[in-house]
């Protein structure tokens, strides 16, 4: 066998779509098999096949005088190229599917390394050994027998190099992008809660609290008034207490949103008609969470876009489903005119972007027949 046919090195270790799509190789992804990593090497021939004959230029550079030695150069170094890629390929969808970048990066990089070293090393003997026994006739082992530094411990050193190199870089990729989205979370959240605070202690809600209060006193009636005063209390300590937090039990939201529809009854009256199934003491709500003040926002928004009066009253239904870890909210369909600054449709807006960050699962909100409707994904820790 002509000593100038040593296997080139190949610079392909790891998936491109690795580096350039870390967010689909974290834990639990969605990760490529290994028929995505034959159609991902396919969709990389127009360059890999100007590669391999270049690096046939470097054991055989007048390929004119000897083109079955640059045929057989540019074969090691494609066949080469596929080998290394699918193994290295393959070895890191086994890590992205056991091991995450973000949980244990050292435990990762080591295993990274190994797993690729012996990846690779295995796909090295084995081409080198196929072609000697199939191209050369020689017998089994005498290719690495004859020249290991040049068949094994070069490719494998230089293996090794580029696979750090892209290995980090996908994982400092996915850490940049993991920055990004806590950052947007972060801001996101801080901007919900602002606006959720501004709308609880926007005058018009204590203005209109406070006329009913001054209502209630002007017809003496101090036990409906005090438990108005502390209902009241109770509605502005939820708001300030949950501001900090990302999720609170549902319990909790149901109880202060049961606070709050005592308030906008003392002042409406009859004009609004509000159920609760579960009650906020029901099993089923103990193990589950939402966004604070996401429930407050749809009692709101029905009470905001639609009309009620005493003889015919706006009907709200606020239900839980344990099994389907959703609540929905149902009110009676009455539009009414608003200002424009008032009808932005921002609250709404603001939620599904909150949740965007929290679950996959959608806040689905919309009409059914006389009824507008919204269902909230709810959350278990």
């Amino acid at each position: 066998m002509p000593a100038t046919l040593s296997p080139p090195a190949v610079l392909s270790p790891t998936p491109a779509a690795a580096c350039e799509h870390p967010d689909r190789y974290r834990r639990g992804a969605l990760v490529p098999g290994g028929s995505s990593q034959v159609r991902l090497l396919l969709r990389q021939v127009r360059w890999i096949v100007p590669l391999c004959l270049l690096f046939g230029l470097t054991t055989e550079p007048r390929p004119w005088r000897h083109p079955a030695d640059y045929a057989i150069s540019c074969a090691y170094s494609l066949a080469y190229f596929v080998g290394l890629w699918l193994a290295n390929g393959l070895a890191a969808d086994v890590l992205n599917r056991y091991v995450s970048w973000g949980e244990r990066p050292v435990r990762r990089l080591l295993l990274t390394l190994a797993l690729s070293l012996l990846a690779s090393l295995l796909m090295t003997v084995a081409i080198t050994e196929g072609f000697s026994v199939l191209l050369w006739h020689q017998p089994l082992g005498y290719a690495v027998r004859q020249n290991v530094a040049g068949q094994l411990v070069l490719p494998l050193v230089i293996t090794v190099f580029i696979s750090l190199f892209l290995h980090s870089r996908s994982f400092l990729l996915a850490w940049r992008e993991a920055t990004v989205r806590a950052e947007r979370l972060e801001k996101e959240s801080a901007v919900a809660r602002l606006d959720s605070l501004r709308r609880q202690v926007d005058p018009h809600f204590l203005f209109n609290s406070l006329n009913a209060l001054t209502s209630l006193v002007e017809e003496n009636d101090p036990a409906r008034a005090v438990r108005f005063i502390r209902q009241l209390s109770s509605v502005y300590r939820y708001v300030l207490d949950s501001q900090s937090q990302e999720l609170v039990p549902l319990a909790e939201e149901l109880q202060f949103a049961e606070a709050y529809v005592f308030l906008q009854k003392t002042r409406l009256d009859e004009a609004l008609q509000v159920e609760f199934t579960p009650s906020p003491l029901h099993p089923a709500t103990q193990s589950l969470y939402l966004p604070p003040l996401a429930l407050q926002l749809l009692l709101e928004n029905a009470l905001k876009h639609n009309t009620a009066y005493q003889t015919d009253p706006l009907r709200l239904r606020v239900t839980v489903d344990a099994a389907a870890a959703t609540l929905t909210v149902r009110n009676t369909l009455r539009p009414r005119r608003l200002p424009a600054n008032e009808a932005s449709g921002r609250g709404l807006a603001n939620l599904r972007a909150r949740y965007g960050f929290l679950t996959s699962r959608p806040v689905v909100a919309g009409p059914v027949g006389e009824e507008f409707v919204v269902t909230l994904p709810l959350l278990a820790l």
